[in-house]
């Protein structure tokens, strides 16, 4: 089977059409989800290609195939992350230049900083005293390297 489109989030579905359905799962790493192209198993053992033709990335609870009987979801495995709580504007400041010297992705949650876990920045956040957690947590979207020249 080769996916070639999303059918729809899991979160959109009501509960009854939900129940109705036997699920499969495909358990991705984050930064599986920026591929277009790939070949997946499921938690049954079954192997299906994906080919999105769309501009959308997959993320979790994308619904990949459903029939009247059937659904192939995403789940996305935890990442290993530093969430980073700066006390101030300031401070935020200062470890997002640090950070971004390293060319590292973040993400934004409010007022807390994500990265994905690197111990050298979490050297960087002690030597600093920026309050930080290592957590294992889903992320909404995957961390996307961009590239820049100097």
């Amino acid at each position: 089977m080769i996916i070639e489109q999303i059918a729809g989030k899991l979160e959109q579905l009501r509960p009854e059409d939900r129940a109705a359905r036997h699920v499969e799962k495909v358990y991705m790493d984050s930064e599986d989800l920026l591929k277009k192209i790939q070949r997946v198993t499921t938690d049954h053992g079954n192997e299906i290609g994906i080919r999105l033709t769309q501009k959308d990335e997959l993320a979790d609870g994308d619904i990949l195939y459903m029939d009247d009987k059937n659904m192939i979801v995403i789940v996305v495995r935890p990442d290993d992350l530093l969430v980073i709580r700066p006390r101030s504007m300031q401070e935020m400041g200062e470890i997002a230049h640090k950070l971004g010297n390293r060319h590292l992705p973040a993400q934004f949650e409010g007022e807390r900083m994500l990265v994905q876990y690197d111990y050298l920045v979490e050297e960087q956040l002690v030597q600093d005293a920026i309050p930080y957690t290592r957590e294992k947590m889903k992320v909404k979207k995957a961390f996307r390297h961009v590239g820049h020249k100097h």
